[in-house]
């Protein structure tokens, strides 16, 4: 299924944001939402304000760091955009934008957060529990598909660029020794053509039918046969 396409309001920066700095960003990203399930699962127990507040802190700073890679991501897949194959920009494109719902899905973790902290209900710290788990799974498999981007369709990948940027040139190289290949044979069969004399046709006379020869029979034997039988 296919995700409506939203968008985060671009916010001017007042530095340059460095190329390959998404990956070390998207760590935390993966991490910190592990942390704070286990403490809100242990939390289920011992039912600790403190630790309910340090769960809301390093909530806080995983909107942050999904911000922090989004605007990294952003650097790395324009760097990326021009070497990756229709197929690997595709995938660029649905990467960003499950991206872009991470990021509201952090935001709206931390109201959560606050909200079940205020009711003080133990069905509330079950269901945030719940979403929680949800949040992190769609986030294991953002960092999943990262990875496919990385390994399958080579993107930021500056060895799989280089290769692809060879077999470019090799295929280019290919095709125009074809066009001279094709150029020389075709003036080979033009040459043979011309030096080839032309020949004249064959012109075969007709042969009269042969005719059997027929025996002649003299009228002279003819009489000395009859004569003989009739005496």
């Amino acid at each position: 299924m296919t995700l409506p396409a939203i968008s985060i309001p671009e916010i001017p920066l007042p530095l340059e944001i460095p190329e390959l700095l998404h990956p070390a960003i998207v760590h935390f990203v993966v991490a910190i939402p592990v942390v704070v399930l286990l403490l809100e699962l242990y939390n289920l127990g011992v039912k600790r304000r403190s630790i309910s507040l340090f769960s809301l802190f390093l909530l806080l700073i995983v909107a942050v760091a999904m911000f922090g890679a989004y605007l990294t991501g952003s650097v790395d897949g324009k760097a990326t955009w021009d070497m990756l194959l229709a197929d690997g920009q595709a995938e660029l494109k649905a990467h960003k934008l499950l991206g872009i719902y991470l990021f509201y899905g952090s935001l709206a973790l931390v109201v959560l957060k606050l909200l079940f902290m205020a009711l003080r209900k133990t069905i509330g710290r079950v269901l945030f529990i719940l979403i929680l788990a949800g949040f992190i799974a769609v986030t294991l498999k953002q960092g999943k598909d990262g990875g496919e981007l990385v390994y399958e369709y080579g993107a930021n990948n500056s060895a799989i660029s280089e290769i692809q940027s060879n077999m470019e040139d090799i295929i280019e190289e290919r095709d125009e020794l074809q066009e001279k290949y094709d150029e020389l044979l075709e003036k080979s069969k033009d040459e043979t053509a011309e030096s080839t004399p032309a020949s004249s046709p064959v012109v075969v006379e007709p042969t009269a039918p042969a005719t059997e020869a027929t025996p002649a029979v003299t009228v002279v034997e003819t009489a000395t046969v009859e004569s003989n039988s009739s005496n």
